[in-house]
């Protein structure tokens, strides 16, 4: 497979000047003195430069995993520790692994940040090699997908999947993080075996039996049981949960049949993608106490109880009607009384979903209030909002459209954007989403690009996959006035058709 290379000559250069070992198994020497409260910048460089690992993928990695938060040693639901996520349970001795590969003592890679992330490269990197990653592959960020999916241990391919997209869609989105910064950035990933797995991103994949908004994917059978509510027994509350790690984590774990727990539904923080793992007729094991694991339905939110920044709108939004959809269906009344948190279950020894869990939004979206302030979506097909040159195609090949059609175009060295125009009401934040149909055939990396206040800043997207539905960009600061907002260009390196379908652009 040929793939189009990735413009980070700038960071292969970076990494270049500092690589202490050419091929090869690299050093594991130990963190200096001090470096547990050496900035996270240097952190990841050193690590990066110690195993020959590109410093942005490792980074994307630890902020998909925990959004750079060490949790003071405290390990995740799986097992996990610190930023990288390194995981000691019966089915994953990633932790072990790095103590084995960095000379380094477990409980240091637990509480050391430094070391925790030393030791997550260090594991990265013996899937690297595990794989037959040369010293001219290791330089390509595209070439380690299938390293990233090891890394996982998922239960299955298209868990493994859903975690590298993950990863790689941080690098494409960029992040800007306790005080670390990766610039969005154009990467084609070679996603090698991994591209005819089922894509769990897509919304028109497998369809959730009781929820149809959400996928599904079954948890093991042990980690639940199967019941016939409401027959047995009456469904009357809603239980809110937080996963205490990342999405594609939790269901590979719901799935692991050594876990013994498991949740009805599991909510995305950053854009609020759903999947179904239990029946709502079966009794999930969430909630710690067996009357109220009868009467329940446990949601699942991905992130960490002591960190706010898990807590996205899109993730209250798409939970709220999840719930509300729920509280409909079974007559559980929209209120504190009906949806609680797990720490308000009887006898509960867990704080989820914590001091950071914002209720009042929460149970105004839920009531159907919250809705925001401003909102237009603006599809190709809008009259005098949408233009393209001649070079821009229309289809409709794919049923994931919105409306009635589509545009697409080849990529080319040359910008040729199609935008979308949008009458902004006054300045001030406001979230951008995309709409896109997925192929393998459409574009690894389209650049989509905002016109901020301060200037153009430009998104990459995999329109791969995650089509069908919409997808959060990131949120941005408006001037306010009738102007092209979003474009698309066709100047990337990915390989692919780029594809203009349509944008929603709402007030926070």
């Amino acid at each position: 497979m040929t793939l189009a290379r990735t413009r980070l000559a700038a960071l292969a250069t970076s990494i270049l000047a500092v690589l202490l070992i050419a091929a090869g198994q690299p050093a594991m020497a130990a963190p200096t003195s001090g470096a547990k409260d050496a900035p996270l910048p240097a952190a990841f460089a050193k690590a990066a430069a110690e195993h020959d690992v590109p410093r942005d993928l490792l980074v994307a990695l630890a902020y998909a995993e925990t959004h750079l938060d060490g949790h003071n040693g405290e390990p995740s639901a799986s097992g996990g520790y610190g930023m990288t996520h390194l995981v000691s349970n019966p089915t994953n001795h990633s932790l072990e692994k790095a103590a084995e590969l960095t000379k380094l003592p477990v409980e240091q890679l637990k509480t050391d940040d430094a070391a925790n992330i030393l030791g997550g490269a260090a594991v990265l990197r013996s899937h690297a090699d595990a794989l037959g990653l040369d010293e001219t592959a290791r330089k390509d960020i595209g070439r380690w997908y299938q390293a990233v999916a090891k890394y996982s241990n998922a239960s299955s391919p298209e868990l493994a999947r859903l975690y590298a997209d993950a990863v790689y869609e941080q690098l494409g989105l960029g992040i800007d993080a306790r005080g670390v910064q990766v610039k969005p950035q154009e990467v084609t990933a070679d996603r090698g075996a991994y591209a005819k797995t089922r894509d769990l991103n897509a919304q028109a994949e497998v369809a959730s039996p009781d929820y149809p908004p959400a996928a599904w994917v079954a948890a093991n059978s042990g980690n639940y049981r199967v019941a016939n509510r409401e027959t047995d027994y009456n469904i009357d509350r809603v239980v809110i949960h937080v996963t205490q790690g990342s999405y594609a984590g939790t269901i590979s774990w719901f799935q692991n049949p050594s876990a013994n727990v498991s949740a009805h539904y599991v909510v995305k923080s950053s854009n609020g993608a759903i999947t179904q793992m239990v029946r709502d007729k079966d009794v999930a094991w969430h909630a710690g106490n067996s009357t109220y694991n009868n009467r329940s339905i446990g949601i699942e939110h991905e992130g960490f109880v002591n960190d706010a920044s898990w807590f996205t709108d899109a993730m209250y939004r798409a939970s709220a009607s999840l719930t509300r959809a729920l509280c409909d269906k079974y007559g559980i009344p929209k209120t504190r009384t009906g949806i609680i948190g797990h720490n308000e279950v009887p006898g509960a020894t867990h704080t989820d979903p914590g001091s950071h869990w914002n209720w009042t939004t929460y149970m105004n979206y839920v009531t159907g209030g919250g809705t925001p302030s401003w909102t237009t979506t603006v599809d190709n097909t809008t009259a005098g909002q949408f233009t393209a040159s001649a070079n821009w195609g229309t289809s409709a090949y794919s049923s994931q459209r919105h409306g009635a059609d589509y545009r697409f175009a080849d990529p080319v060295a040359a910008s040729d954007p199609a935008w979308w125009s949008a009458a902004i009401p006054s300045a001030g934040t406001y979230r951008v989403e995309v709409w896109h149909p997925a192929d393998p055939g459409y574009n690894s990396s389209t650049p989509y690009i905002v016109a901020t206040s301060s200037g153009n800043q430009t998104v990459y997207v995999d329109q791969r996959s995650g089509g069908g539905a919409w997808r959060s960009i990131g949120t941005f600061t408006l001037n306010a006035g009738t102007y092209n907002v979003v474009g698309v260009s066709r100047w990337t390196s990915g390989t692919g058709l780029v594809i203009a379908d349509a944008v929603r652009i709402s007030r926070v």
